[in-house]
């Protein structure tokens, strides 16, 4: 008990930390979100009004211990341009974030499973060197470049899936699927060769384990061995690794959006940091 009060005041003190350096930088941030809504054009009153009205004369201090009294109570502001609630454009766009990072991690693991599985098996061999090649390649490529490799490969080239754009379940889940296809592979090209590669190093010290020479003895087959008594124990890490990956995910994602032109929150947060829109950021 002690030691989850602990955690949980670390993870408080981790989430304040986070969230006054992101308002401070965002603050210091080049720009004048006044001007951002009003235009070049705008005279120094108005200026100053909508500074009075937005609140943007005060101290960052105070206008940070404001927004986190607000946020505490689930208030996080209104956007400056539209007015509209900041949580309520977040959430709008949340579940196309979500499906894409599912689809992500669901493609990566039907990758990297069965080969992380046969290279442990063929261990050293033909299979083993090519997979490592192909697995640095990937890994030494930005997700902006694997994402515009599938557009001109996949979208110009053969047709098969939309370059740009989002079409939600309500318009048809054949077209949903098709439209988060190459945003979804490209995520989940950069993140397969790291499942991949460690779950063929666990497997092969799992391999080696006195339970899988007598499973061999008692004459069970090679893929049994390998998907019945082998992936299990070797597949702990793997878990662990993939929950900690989520934070690249989202970070991946905003990458994403904006280069296939989806309406998630990634690209929400591009626009609000280029919009000056402050608590959107927040």
């Amino acid at each position: 008990m002690r030691r989850l009060r602990s955690n949980l005041l670390s993870l408080l003190g981790v989430l304040f930390a986070v969230s006054l350096v992101t308002f401070v930088l965002v603050n210091l941030l080049p720009g004048d979100p006044a001007i951002a809504i009003l235009g070049e054009t705008a005279t120094p009153q108005a200026i100053a009004t909508l500074h009075q009205q937005l609140g943007l004369g005060l101290p960052i201090p105070i206008r940070y211990l404001q927004w986190l009294g607000h946020a505490l109570t689930g208030d996080f502001g209104r956007a400056f341009r539209s007015g509209d609630p900041v949580l309520g454009l977040i959430l709008q766009r949340f579940p196309v974030t979500i499906e894409i990072l599912f689809f992500a991690q669901a493609f990566s693991l039907l990758l990297a499973l069965p080969i992380g599985i046969w290279t442990a098996y063929r261990s050293r061999r033909a299979i083993d060197h090519l997979s490592l090649g192909f697995s640095l390649g990937l890994l030494s490529m930005p997700s902006f470049l694997v994402g515009i490799l599938l557009i001109y490969g996949f979208a110009l080239h053969l047709g098969m899936f939309p370059a740009t754009g989002f079409v939600p379940i309500s318009d048809g889940l054949g077209d949903n699927l098709r439209s988060i296809a190459l945003p979804s592979a490209t995520l989940a090209l950069v993140e397969f060769p790291v499942y991949m590669r460690l779950l063929r190093s666990e497997m092969i010290g799992t391999l080696q384990q006195n339970f899988i020479g007598v499973a061999r003895a008692m004459g069970v087959r090679v893929w049994g061995i390998l998907l019945q008594q082998a992936l299990r124990p070797s597949s702990i890490n793997l878990i662990t690794v993939i929950g900690i990956n989520m934070g690249r995910l989202i970070g991946g994602a905003v990458i994403v959006e904006v280069l296939f032109g989806l309406p998630g929150v990634g690209q929400l947060l591009v626009q609000a940091i280029f919009q000056k829109e402050i608590l959107i950021v927040q």
